[in-house]
C-alpha cells in the first residue's frame, strides 16, 4: 500500500511532480515485494528460456543462412575413386596440413562461411594448380572437384556479397595455420598431401552446411 505524506505548501506543478517522484520510489518495490516467490521464479525462468532460444536461434542462422548448391554425393565420389592412388603418393605419411580435423573443429558456426571460402580458395589457387598429375584419368577427377568447388565458390561470393559471410580474427587464423603448413612441404608434397586430405574438408563442408542439389 502507497501512503502519501504531508507536502510543505508548493506551487499545483511543484506538488504534482514531488508526488510523482514519491510513486516511484516507494510504491514499485512495494508491488514487487509482494509477488509470490514461485512468480518470481517461473518469470526469471521464462526469461532465461526466451534469451537462450534467441541465441540458439542466431547461432543456427549464422551457420545455415549460406547454402552451398552443388552435388556433394558426386564430389565425394569422385575423390574416392582416386584416393587410393594420390594417398600412394604422399612421402609423409605422418605430417598433416588440415590438422585431421583438430583445427577446423573449433571452428564456431559464424565463422564456418568465412573459413569454407578460405579453404575453397586454397584449393583452387594452390593445390590444385600446384598438382601435376599424369594419369589422365586421375587428372579428370581432380577438374571435376575443381570445378564442383568454383561452383561452390560462387555460392559463397553470393553470400558474402549480402554481407552474410564474416571473417572474424579466429577464421582469418584457421587459415593461415592450414597456410603455414602447406608452405613447410616442398609444393609438390605439400600439393599430393593436401589432395590426400580432401577428405577430411568434404567430411566437414558435409556436416557444417545444409548443401542443396545444383542438380
Amino acid at each position: 500500500m502507497c501512503t502519501e505524506g504531508a507536502f510543505p505548501h508548493r506551487s499545483a506543478r511543484s506538488l504534482t511532480l514531488t508526488r510523482v517522484h514519491t510513486h516511484i520510489h516507494v510504491c514499485v518495490p512495494v508491488l514487487w515485494g509482494s509477488v509470490p516467490w514461485g512468480m518470481k521464479l517461473q518469470s526469471v525462468s521464462l526469461w532465461l528460456l526466451g534469451t537462450i532460444l534467441i541465441l540458439c536461434s542466431v547461432d543456427n542462422h549464422g551457420l545455415r543462412r549460406c547454402l552451398i548448391s552443388t552435388d556433394m554425393h558426386h564430389t565425394e565420389e569422385s575423390f574416392q575413386e582416386i584416393k587410393r592412388a594420390i594417398q600412394a603418393k604422399d612421402t609423409f605419411p605422418n605430417v598433416t596440413i588440415l590438422s585431421t580435423l583438430e583445427t577446423l573443429q573449433i571452428i564456431k558456426p559464424l565463422d564456418v562461411c568465412c573459413v569454407t571460402r578460405n579453404l575453397l580458395a586454397f584449393y583452387v589457387d594452390r593445390v590444385f594448380k600446384d598438382h601435376q598429375e599424369p594419369n589422365p584419368k586421375i587428372l579428370r577427377k581432380i577438374s571435376s572437384i575443381a570445378n564442383s568447388f568454383l561452383y561452390m565458390q560462387k555460392t559463397l561470393r553470393q553470400c558474402q556479397e549480402q554481407r552474410q559471410c564474416h571473417c572474424r580474427q579466429e577464421a582469418t587464423n584457421v587459415t593461415r595455420v592450414i597456410h603455414d603448413n602447406y608452405d613447410q612441404l616442398e609444393v609438390r608434397a605439400a600439393a599430393i598431401k593436401s589432395l590426400g586430405e580432401l577428405d577430411i574438408f568434404l567430411a566437414w563442408i558435409d556436416k557444417n552446411h545444409e548443401v542443396t542439389s545444383s542438380a
